[in-house]
């Protein structure tokens, strides 16, 4: 592949629109890196329930934010995440997180010391990233060069997220995902927002196929433009 202009890509929106499969994927195609921010609040929320921190006392995780070390592996074919050395991919998709991460997200300094390395890996892939993730556009890289926001309506998001957690009720899952939403949309610092340049894609009924070829086209696009 000729050596196309870096391009740093940011993918925003709630769980369920197909972000993470679709970043993947487009990242994949085009030979750049890609991050998994999401990953990276959920290895910090892991840390901090391992070590018995107290997940309803902000002041308690804001005094401890920046003692993990998480390295995220940026292969798109096969993306990684360790913290303290530690494999932590599969126990951080565990419900223990899961039902946490929103409360370890919302303090403000879990959120500049995630946003930190987030900006330090988007600045040193060479070839370019894709960044995915629910503030990356608005927050943490506001001058990317390609911002994508990613919607669906809950129905289709929570029919998705069900099918990828086997028997799980789809009803509870979409109160689920609303109810998440709702707190990270509120949250004060980096909500969960598109950005006002954020080129928006409504995933409800396009097959994943179809919501990859469009970023790739848009990126392509961007790229072409430069």
């Amino acid at each position: 592949m000729e050596s196309a202009t870096p391009v740093i890509v940011a993918i925003d929106g709630p769980s369920g629109t197909g972000k993470s499969s679709t970043s993947k994927a487009v990242a994949a195609q085009l030979g750049l890196n890609y991050l998994d921010t999401g990953a990276q609040y959920r290895a910090i929320t892991w840390w901090m329930v391992n070590n018995g921190i107290d997940i309803d006392d902000p002041s308690a995780i804001a005094a401890v934010a920046g003692k993990p070390e998480i390295v995220s592996g940026t292969d798109p074919k096969g993306p990684t995440i360790t913290v303290d050395g530690v494999d932590v991919a599969g126990p951080i998709r565990e419900q223990e997180v899961t039902s946490k991460v929103s409360a370890v997200s919302a303090v403000p300094e879990v959120r500049t010391r995630i946003t930190e390395l987030q900006r330090t890996i988007a600045s040193s892939a060479v070839t370019g990233i894709v960044v995915e993730g629910r503030d990356i556009g608005t927050t943490v890289l506001p001058d990317a060069d390609l911002k994508i926001f990613l919607t669906a309506s809950a129905e289709a998001r929570a029919a998705r997220r069900s099918g990828e957690l086997k028997g799980v009720d789809v009803d509870a899952t979409r109160e689920a995902l609303i109810k998440r939403d709702a707190a990270d949309s509120s949250r004060k610092t980096s909500p969960l927002a598109k950005a006002d340049d954020a080129v928006e894609v409504d995933t409800t009924d396009l097959t994943l196929a179809q919501v990859i070829e469009c970023v790739v086209t848009l990126v392509e696009e961007k790229r072409a433009g430069k």
